[in-house]
């Protein structure tokens, strides 16, 4: 038996569950006609059997996994499972494996990034596809298994700790991690039906109400129109969106608390909550000014709408856009690709580096300041009360350091390939923290068919970069991860 098996037998039975995700597309190809019924049949079989494969082959190795493992684990789900989920893209819409992966990496990782266009005449299964996989992909693929995989024999914890993002992974809100991750993925359900709801009462279809539904909870950002959400020009389906998204940008941890201990004390104990929700609110209403009184709109009521919904949806990096925020001044689109970098909460479905690594950041460059002038001085750093631990604060220091360096490494090689350098950074942060549209050729109202293959494949590693949080794909990546 080779080294990993216990790693191919659980990447094994994750295909053979993920196969079965195909159903929905497959119902609905075959209800409408929408000629893409025998495609996904072949991929569901494909998908499935390659599972079957492969847990068949290593059905034996029984062993818990180790934290080895469980970066190895999570690293193959997120590379191979769009691979396959790519298939239907390349067979029933004609596009090049680079082009497919892209569209499925992107949906997978709820970045909302896109390279299709004419969404309005796709088949319907085609688009329920792309935001299904965005609703799977926001919680955590991982966490889902965590909660079925006792039942299969492989421990999870490990997976679920290389998977949860923040800087402070051993929490845990039950003792069993099983029970955390199903009452995680309960709330996430409650949330999209009740989402769900409201949006087919503001005026939606049934299936647009579901699709959107999906990808805002996940905070993905994929539309089933070419417009986005600007397509409804509906105020109250951008307000029910708005609050939907200011919700799934809040840690799930904190709602699971409130909800158990029915209160809402818990997001008054949340470090992150206040600061995210503040930040959030003072741009949308600085930016709403700002626009205002540079021309970009005729009145301050019309401004504040656009303003305060297309901050909240760049900032939680969902990617939701109601006019051509690539059109304003450009310290509004830039204020909106900064905050996407780190406003959104630890444990929540949003990209970045979270609102908590910003926090301990900052305060970590105060106790310097402080130190600098009163050298005896003694000074913690805290956050929620409690005192980070060196560390924390360690690692925070170096997940910073990373991100920075990569953002410039990747934005110079874009901008080598002969990208104008607006394009190449606004793609690079807006695929490495998951937000999707970024500005230049990659605006809101354009989408990532401009770039050629290479530039591609950069913002795909940009985008798994982000969504394992940089040091679980680094990690694989080192020689020393492969010694015994």
């Amino acid at each position: 038996m080779t080294r990993f098996a216990p790693v191919y037998r659980a990447l094994g039975l994750l295909l053979m569950l993920f196969g079965l995700t195909l159903t929905a597309p497959i119902l609905v190809s075959h209800l409408t006609s929408d000629g893409a019924e025998w495609v996904y049949d072949e991929v569901f079989l494909l998908t499935v059997l390659s599972g079957t494969f492969l847990w068949y082959r290593y059905r034996h190795c029984r062993r818990e996994l180790n934290v080895r493992d469980g970066f190895l684990l999570v690293v193959l789900v997120w590379t191979v499972l769009p691979a396959f989920s790519a298939l239907p893209f390349m067979i029933q819409l004609g596009m090049t494996h680079t082009d497919a992966y892209f569209e499925a990496v992107s949906a997978l990782t709820a970045s909302g990034a896109t390279i299709i266009a004419g969404l309005d005449q796709l088949p319907k299964s085609i688009n329920l596809w792309r935001c299904l996989m965005q609703w799977m992909g926001g919680m955590g693929l991982i966490v889902l298994a965590v909660a079925i995989m006792p039942m299969l024999g492989i421990g999870g914890r490990q997976m679920l700790q290389t998977e949860v993002p923040g800087p402070m992974k051993d929490n845990r809100l039950t003792p069993r991690v099983t029970q955390t991750a199903k009452g995680l993925w309960l709330i996430y359900v409650a949330m999209t039906g009740l989402c769900a709801l409201a949006y087919h009462w503001a005026g939606m279809s049934g299936f647009d109400a579901v699709c959107h539904a999906f990808t805002t909870v996940s905070l993905g950002g994929f539309s089933t129109h070419d417009a986005s959400l600007g397509y409804f020009a509906s105020p109250t389906i951008e307000w029910i969106c708005f609050a939907f998204m200011l919700f799934s940008g809040i840690n799930y941890a904190t709602h699971f608390l409130a909800l158990t201990g029915r209160s809402l004390l818990p997001y008054g104990r949340d470090p992150e909550a206040g600061w995210f929700v503040g930040i959030l609110l003072v741009s949308g209403f600085v930016i709403a000014n700002y626009i205002w009184k540079e021309g970009s709109f005729d009145d301050m009521d019309t401004a504040f709408r656009h303003a305060m919904f297309n901050v909240v949806s760049v900032a939680t990096t969902t990617g939701y856009s109601i006019s051509d925020y690539g059109q304003w001044p450009m310290f509004a689109a830039l204020w909106m690709l900064f905050l996407c970098s780190f406003a959104t909460s630890a444990g929540s479905t949003g990209g970045g580096i979270k609102m908590m690594r910003a926090l301990l950041l900052y305060k970590q460059v105060y106790r310097e300041l402080v130190r600098a002038m009163h050298p005896s001085a003694v000074y913690n750093v805290r956050l929620g009360g409690a005192v980070a631990p060196q560390s924390v604060l360690f690692a925070v220091l170096a997940f910073g350091f990373v991100y920075m360096v990569a953002i410039v490494s990747m934005t110079l090689l874009l901008a080598f390939t002969g990208l104008d350098i607006v394009t190449a950074f606004s793609a690079v942060v807006a695929s490495i923290n998951n937000t999707g549209p970024g500005l230049g050729l990659v605006g809101p109202a354009s989408n990532y068919s401009v770039l050629e293959d290479f530039q591609t494949w950069v913002c795909i590693f940009a985008m798994l970069l982000g969504r394992l949080e940089i040091f679980t794909l680094l990690v694989v990546l080192t020689p020393a991860f492969w010694r015994k």
